[in-house]
């Protein structure tokens, strides 16, 4: 079933205008559940009750207010809110364009597929995507929704535009009290830990064994055993990660030779990765460790031959 429109407007490009209509670009699979009385099994409802005559209300009956104070409230209307006088009540209007790259991942929301409004909006939303794509750089763009402006994001997706809700900047916390303190690393750990990544490293998130929600499959099992009235699948009991390492090195490395195991078991193809410096350094010393001891076997004769000249 093709998604619904969720808003409809313009795109504002400079004198461009580009009528578009706004669809979800995700969906939720999660799976929702009702609330029930344990007593009788009877199903928890939520009711819009108004509480100067008690009456039960419906969506239709209700409306938006602010209160001013405790004593009055201020009803506004949608027809009101729909003609303010704001310059993206109706449009999403492009400010700057800026490299995707730029923008930092925690600032980018829900994303929103931007389709044309008909076929007057043919040319000139190709004509923004083509920009887009030959530029590399994703515009940045105000628009308002849900009861407030909005920072916004277009980029291309394919042969479409895609609008991510963004956060403003006083919306993002800084993370400068997070960060812990000073620890000493060695360069052999970090090289290690550079090969893990290496090692565990794939082209693209797509088609994953792991990008699979295993939550929910989980819980649908669950479900459908006690729908069956059967008992529920339990977890399994394997021993949980204490959260301490003895041993940082050891750790990485028996890491990686797992993560090089496992990709030799999907039957890919092995990547050959640059050994660290430090492998080099061990092979290097061992050389001339070896050829120290060779030198030592060939002067050991001629010491002794001197000897027994000396005697």
């Amino acid at each position: 079933m093709p998604a619904r429109p969720v808003w409809s407007g313009a795109i504002s490009f400079g004198l461009v205008t580009i009528p578009i209509k706004v669809l979800p670009a995700t969906e939720n699979h999660s799976i929702s559940f009702h609330q029930y009385h344990l007593e009788d099994m009877g199903r928890v409802r939520t009711r819009k009750v108004c509480e100067i005559d008690g009456k039960q209300l419906t969506t239709a009956e209700i409306g938006k207010g602010y209160e001013v104070s405790k004593d009055q409230l201020v009803a506004v209307t949608d027809a009101e809110l729909d003609d303010m006088p704001l310059p993206t009540a109706k449009a999403i209007e492009i400010a700057a364009f800026v490299p995707y790259e730029s923008i930092d991942p925690i600032r980018i929301g829900e994303g929103y597929y931007l389709q044309g409004d008909g076929q007057v909006a043919a040319k000139p939303y190709v004509l923004l995507r083509k920009a887009l794509e030959r530029s590399s750089k994703a515009a940045v763009a105000k628009f308002a929704w849900h009861g407030r402006e909005r920072l916004g994001l277009l980029r291309v997706q394919g042969d479409a535009i895609l609008l991510h809700a963004m956060k403003w900047d006083d919306e993002v916390r800084s993370p400068s009290s997070l960060a812990p303190k000073p620890v000493e690393l060695t360069d052999r750990e970090i090289d290690e830990a550079v090969l893990l990544i290496d090692s565990m490293a794939v082209g693209q998130i797509t088609g994953q064994d792991w990008a699979t929600d295993r939550y929910t499959e989980a819980l649908e099992q669950v479900i459908h055993a006690k729908a069956d009235g059967k008992r529920p699948p339990k977890a399994n009991t394997e021993e949980k990660p204490t959260g301490k390492v003895v041993d940082l090195m050891a750790a990485l490395e028996e890491s990686v030779s797992k993560a090089q195991a496992a990709r030799g078991e999907s039957g890919e193809e092995a990547t050959i990765h640059e050994m660290p410096k430090k492998r080099t350094t061990k092979k290097t010393a061992a050389k001339k460790t070896a050829t120290k001891k060779t030198a030592t076997k060939k002067t050991a004769p001629a010491t002794k031959t001197v000897r027994k000249r000396g005697v």
